[in-house]
């Protein structure tokens, strides 16, 4: 069987050499239609590449999944990957995701080529999935909200005022390690406790110390 011309730039041969065997493997009935499929997939771009995952054929557009096909025993399918493409394939009376027929895919169970669209039609179908893949801007990054400030309890600011250099290394400490030393020292429940938690915490602080200083840095 030859090997297609048409190939994305950024194709590896291994890849393709897989595909090739994979195509070569399918049912004789299955084997002019991949070709076809693939033929026509990597028309619509140059950027075009493809590669196999979970076992069958996928071609990728900017490294993104684009579209895949498959062979079984009686026929084969082709899809799109994006759930923007199953809207359309839907609209259109297409199968759309789900598949049609009992087959996943776009056009259900594909037995000759005679069961696609014309070139023109799944051109146009491979061009919108690739269209769709450029003007699909990636969702912004959550951005976590700092938690506010605790306030100190009056008997740890008195205590850091006493200490030299205590006030100075209390403010260059993150907001995070303030606070765990403000919510440690809160959490006594007895004053004595809460006495000589302050103690060592304005200790800790003039040295430059987080809470969990022995564990991590800060």
């Amino acid at each position: 069987m030859k090997k297609l011309a048409t190939r994305g730039a950024s194709e590896s041969r291994g890849e393709s050499a897989r595909i090739d065997e994979y195509i070569a493997d399918a049912p004789v009935f299955a084997q002019p239609i991949l070709a076809h499929v693939r033929a026509l997939v990597h028309r619509a771009s140059p950027e075009i590449s493809e590669e196999i995952k979970w076992s069958q054929p996928f071609f990728l557009y900017r490294g993104s999944l684009l579209c895949f096909m498959a062979a079984f025993k009686q026929h084969c399918s082709f899809g799109f990957w994006s759930s923007e493409m199953a809207a359309v394939m839907k609209q259109d009376g297409r199968a759309g995701e789900d598949g049609a027929k009992g087959s996943r895919g776009a056009f259900g169970r594909i037995a000759s080529i005679a069961d696609l669209p014309s070139d023109k039609v799944m051109l146009g179908y491979v061009r919108q999935a690739i269209a769709l893949s450029e003007s699909t801007d990636p969702k912004p990054a959550k951005v976590r909200k700092p938690k506010p400030e605790v306030e100190p309890p009056p008997e740890l600011l008195v205590a850091i005022e006493e200490k030299p250099g205590a006030a100075e290394a209390f403010a260059t400490l993150s907001p995070s390690c303030r606070r765990e030393y403000v919510n440690w020292i809160l959490e006594a429940k007895r004053a004595e406790t809460k006495e000589r938690r302050i103690q060592t915490a304005v200790q800790w602080i003039t040295e430059g110390k987080s809470l969990n200083w022995k564990y991590e840095n800060c």
